[in-house]
């Protein structure tokens, strides 16, 4: 494996057809939509047809998703990067450690950081941004932490249980 895609604590994956299962439960995790911008559930099917089509080049797709691994082999989230706009040399990324037991181990910090240093030093990229709730504090801490800043506010941008909520705009740039 690239030595860009893994360190002392997690290795980045390209997705393979047994993660359909995990994909299956994160994606329709009800919990999760309203940061994944999702409004209905998927089906195996198209799950199958995205991890089938995942081999395709990011310019095409413009959209990439790793699979963050544990040391012990366990998948433990999903790092993704979206919305890649090649002109104006930027991209989108967000990050899920799914299960409580995983979070607060380092594993998104360390996917973070090898992901950006992919974005920049591979694909030559001159911004990444997160979108991200305010009252998302972990998200916070983990994207300034990275070295992003927080550039803007979006006022009522996200509708969660008919409560209008804001969303920070963070960018990295290179």
């Amino acid at each position: 494996m690239s030595l860009y895609l893994q360190d002392e604590r997690i290795s980045l994956r390209a997705l393979e057809p047994e993660d359909i299962d995990l994909l299956y439960e994160w994606e329709n995790k009800e919990e999760i939509w309203t940061v994944s911008h999702t409004i209905a559930p998927f089906s195996r099917h198209i799950l199958a047809l995205y991890i089938q089509n995942s081999d395709k080049d990011l310019y095409e797709t413009r959209q990439l998703r790793m699979m963050m691994v544990n040391k012990t082999g366990k998948t433990v989230g999903a790092i993704d990067l979206f919305d890649f706009d090649p002109f104006h040399s930027r991209i989108g990324i967000g990050i899920l450690v799914h299960q409580s037991q995983d979070r607060s181990k380092g594993y998104a910090t360390a996917a973070l950081n090898l992901m950006t240093r992919y974005c920049f030093e591979k694909l030559c990229l001159h911004q990444i941004y997160a979108n991200i709730l305010t009252d998302n504090t972990v998200s916070m801490n983990l994207f300034l932490k990275a070295g992003f800043v927080l550039t803007g506010t979006k006022k009522d941008w996200i509708r969660e249980d008919g409560i209008w909520k804001d969303e920070h705009l963070l960018q990295l740039i290179n």
